[in-house]
C-alpha cells in the first residue's frame, strides 16, 4: 500500500508540474522569437485591452464629449511607447544578462537607486498579475454577466493555472500561451481593418452592426485635472515593455537579437492596437461602463460587436480577449522570479530565490509572487477598475531610473553614438518622469498613496535581508587554520524516559563519543518506570563486561511535575562545573511512517532542542538519534 501510494503521488506531481529537469538541459528551456512574444508580451499586449478603457473610465462624466479627448490622450501614450522603446533597445544591448532597470540603475546610478528601481518593478509585477487576471475575467463577465457574482473565484482559479504552468518550465509557458496570444492579435487586427474600412467607406461615421451602450448625461465641463486623471489611467497601456529587458536570459543565444526583436514585434504591434482602438471608439461613439456595475461591458466588447456584430466572429475575439487578458500575468511570473534572483545573488533577498526548482524555473519567487497578487486580488474583490489606480507608479518609476541610468551609462562608455543614444535616453527619462509626478498627483487620493508606502517596505526588507546576511558573514568567517588545542571528548548527557529501544540506541552512540555519559531521568509522573532499579542490569554490567566505562544515572524528581526546567538546570550546572569542556545533548526522536501519526505523541524531543537552540551557548552541542518505526 505504501508503495503504491508513494508511486502515485509521484506520478501525479509528475503529470502536474513536469519530469524534474537535469541543470545541463537548460538551454532546451529557452525561447525565440515566436515563444518569446507570448511569454514576454502578454501583459503589454494585454494593455490595449483596460489602458484605453480605463482612460474612458474617467471621462464617463463628460458623457459624449469624453471622446474627443481619448484621441490626444493615446497619440501622448503612443510617443512615450516609442520613447521606451527605444531606450531599451538599447538596455538590452548594453546589459544582456537581465535585471533591466534594477541592473542599469545599480551599476549606473547607485545601489540604493537599484534597489529602488527592483521595488518598484516588483510591485508592478505584483500588480501586472493582479490586474491581468481581473482584467479577463471582467472581459468573461461583459459577455457572460450570468457570473459576476463569482468574479473573486474565477480569478483564483485563473491564478491557480498559471502558477501550475510556470512552475513547469519557461519554455512550457511560452508554448502554451502561443494559440491565445496570435489569435487575440489576429482577431483584433481583424475587427480593426474591417472598422476602419467601414468608417473610411462612409466617410467618418459608420453605422454599427450592434449599437453600443448610449452614454449617460454629461455631469461636468472638461477640465484639466480630469484629463490627468483619464491620461494617467491610460498610461496603464505602457505596463509591461520593460519585460524583455529583465528577461534576456530566457533568450536562445543569440540572446540579444532575440530579446531585440521580440520588443520590437510587442511594441509594434501594441502601438497599432492603441491607435487603432483610440480612432474606432471615436468612429463609433464607444465610451466605458462601470466596472463592477450591472449592465457592464468592456469597450472591446462593444467595439467588436459595434464592427462585426455578434456572431462567431465577436464570440472567438472575446474568448481570445479573456485568455490573453487573464494569461497576460504570465509576463509577470516569467520576469518577477528572475529579478528576484538577480536581488538575491546580490544579497538582498533570501537566497532560496536564486535556486532553481524541478523544472528550471525560479520556483520560490513563482510561489511568493502567487501569494503577494492572489492576496490582492482578495483584498479589492478581483475587480479591475479597484486596482487600476495602484498600477503604473511601479511601471514609470522603473522606466524613469532606467533611462536616466542609460544616460549616465553612456557618459562612461563614450563611443560613436554616445551622445545621440544620451540625448534619446534624456528624453525618455524627463518624459516618464514627468507622466510619473502626473500619475502619482491624478491618483494618488484613489489609491497610488500604496504604492508610495509600499515601496520604503520593500526597500527596508531588503537592507534588513542584506544586513542580516552581512552579520552573518562577519561573525562566520574563520580564515584560520584548524585548532586542534584542547581537544577533550564531550560530557555527553541523554535524556532517558524509560529502558527501550531510543534509550539503547542513544547510549550506544554516547558511548562512542565520550567516557563521561550522564543518563538523567526527570521523575514527572508518579507512575514512570523506576530506572534505578533494573540500571546495574541494563546498562552497568554490559559496559563493564565490555570493558566500558559506565554511563551515571541522574533521576532528577519534579515534584511540580516539569520536565524541562529540571534537566536545563542540570545541564547548566554541568557546564559551570566543567568550564573547558562541551556537553553534548543526545535527544531520542522517534520517526512516524505518517505524519498524521506525530499527533498523537507529546514531541517533547523538539521542544527540548528548541529551548537549548534559545539558550544560543556555544558550549552546548544538539545531537538527535532518531529511531524508525516500522510500517504497521
Amino acid at each position: 500500500m505504501k508503495k503504491f501510494t508513494e508511486t502515485f503521488a509521484a506520478s501525479f506531481i509528475n503529470t502536474l508540474f513536469g519530469k524534474p529537469l537535469a541543470t545541463h538541459e537548460e538551454g532546451g528551456q529557452r525561447v525565440d522569437t515566436l515563444t518569446g512574444v507570448p511569454l514576454l508580451g502578454l501583459d503589454a499586449l494585454a494593455s490595449a485591452a483596460y489602458g484605453p478603457e480605463a482612460a474612458l473610465t474617467l471621462l464617463i462624466p463628460l458623457g459624449a464629449l469624453g471622446l474627443a479627448y481619448i484621441g490626444p490622450i493615446a497619440a501622448i501614450i503612443i510617443a512615450l511607447l516609442t520613447i521606451v522603446y527605444l531606450s531599451y533597445r538599447q538596455t538590452i544591448a548594453a546589459y544582456p544578462t537581465g535585471g533591466g532597470s534594477y541592473t542599469v540603475a545599480r551599476t549606473n546610478l547607485g545601489m540604493s537607486v537599484g534597489l529602488l528601481a527592483a521595488a518598484a518593478l516588483m510591485l508592478d509585477y505584483v500588480l501586472v498579475v493582479a490586474v491581468g487576471i481581473s482584467a479577463g475575467v471582467g472581459a468573461l463577465v461583459s459577455a457572460l454577466p450570468i457570473l459576476q457574482p463569482h468574479t473573486l473565484l474565477l480569478c483564483l482559479v485563473i491564478l491557480g493555472f498559471i502558477v501550475v504552468v510556470n512552475l513547469r518550465g519557461t519554455r512550457e509557458s511560452g508554448l502554451v500561451f502561443i494559440l491565445p496570444t496570435y489569435l487575440f492579435i489576429g482577431c483584433l487586427l481583424i475587427a480593426l481593418i474591417i472598422g476602419i474600412l467601414k468608417t473610411v467607406g462612409s466617410g467618418g461615421h459608420p453605422i454599427p452592426v450592434e449599437a453600443p451602450p448610449t452614454f449617460l448625461a454629461a455631469v461636468t465641463a472638461p477640465s484639466l485635472w480630469l484629463l490627468l486623471q483619464a491620461f494617467a489611467s491610460g498610461c496603464t497601456a505602457m505596463t509591461g515593455v520593460e519585460a524583455v529587458s529583465n528577461g534576456v536570459t530566457a533568450f536562445r543565444e543569440p540572446a540579444t537579437k532575440y530579446a531585440q526583436r521580440t520588443l520590437t514585434v510587442i511594441i509594434a504591434t501594441l502601438g497599432i492596437l492603441l491607435a487603432g482602438i483610440a480612432l474606432l471608439v471615436q468612429a463609433y461613439g464607444i465610451g466605458a461602463t462601470l466596472p463592477g456595475q450591472p449592465g457592464y461591458e468592456s469597450v472591446l466588447s462593444q467595439l467588436v460587436a459595434a464592427v462585426a456584430g455578434r456572431g462567431v466572429f465577436y464570440y472567438i475575439t472575446i474568448g481570445a480577449i479573456l485568455a490573453v487578458l487573464a494569461f497576460s500575468a504570465n509576463t509577470g511570473f516569467a520576469d518577477f522570479p528572475r529579478l528576484c534572483r538577480v536581488i538575491a545573488q546580490d544579497g538582498f533577498l533570501p537566497h532560496a530565490f536564486a535556486h532553481r526548482g524541478r523544472r528550471l524555473a525560479f520556483s520560490q519567487g513563482i510561489v511568493v509572487l502567487a501569494v503577494l497578487a492572489g492576496t490582492l486580488l482578495i483584498v479589492f474583490g478581483g475587480v479591475t477598475d479597484h486596482l487600476i489606480p495602484l498600477f503604473a507608479v511601479g511601471a514609470f518609476l522603473a522606466f524613469t531610473l532606467s533611462q536616466a541610468g542609460m544616460v549616465a551609462h553612456w557618459r562612461k562608455v563614450g563611443g560613436r553614438h554616445a551622445r545621440r543614444n544620451m540625448l534619446i535616453n534624456g528624453v525618455g527619462a524627463v518624459a516618464t518622469g514627468i507622466t510619473l509626478g502626473v500619475v502619482l498627483i491624478a491618483k494618488f487620493a484613489a489609491g497610488a498613496w500604496i504604492t508610495l508606502l509600499l515601496i520604503p517596505i520593500a526597500l527596508f526588507i531588503f537592507i534588513a535581508v542584506k544586513r542580516h546576511y552581512r552579520q552573518v558573514k562577519d561573525e562566520t568567517d574563520h580564515p584560520q587554520p584548524l585548532d586542534l588545542s584542547k581537544l577533550r571528548p564531550p560530557l555527553v548527557v541523554v535524556p532517558v524516559r524509560r529502558w527501550d529501544t531510543l534509550a539503547h540506541k542513544s547510549l550506544r552512540f554516547a558511548l562512542k563519543l565520550s567516557p563521561d555519559v550522564y543518563a538523567v531521568q526527570v521523575r514527572a509522573e508518579e507512575q514512570m518506570e523506576d530506572l534505578e532499579t533494573n540500571w546495574a542490569r541494563y546498562v552497568e554490567a554490559p559496559t563493564r563486561a565490555a570493558g566500558l566505562p559506565t554511563p551515571k544515572l541522574v533521576v532528577l524528581s519534579s515534584p511540580y511535575r516539569q520536565v524541562f526546567d529540571p534537566l536545563l538546570t542540570y545541564i547548566a550546572q554541568l557546564k559551570q562545573a566543567h568550564p573547558d569542556r562541551q556537553v553534548a545533548v543526545i535527544i531520542p526522536e522517534l520517526v512516524e511512517r505518517h505524519w498524521y501519526h506525530y499527533l498523537l505523541h507529546n514531541q517533547q524531543g523538539e521542544l527540548l532542542k528548541t529551548l537549548l537552540l534559545r539558550q544560543g551557548d556555544q558550549r552546548i552541542i544538539i545531537i538527535n538519534v532518531p529511531w524508525y518505526l516500522a510500517e504497521s
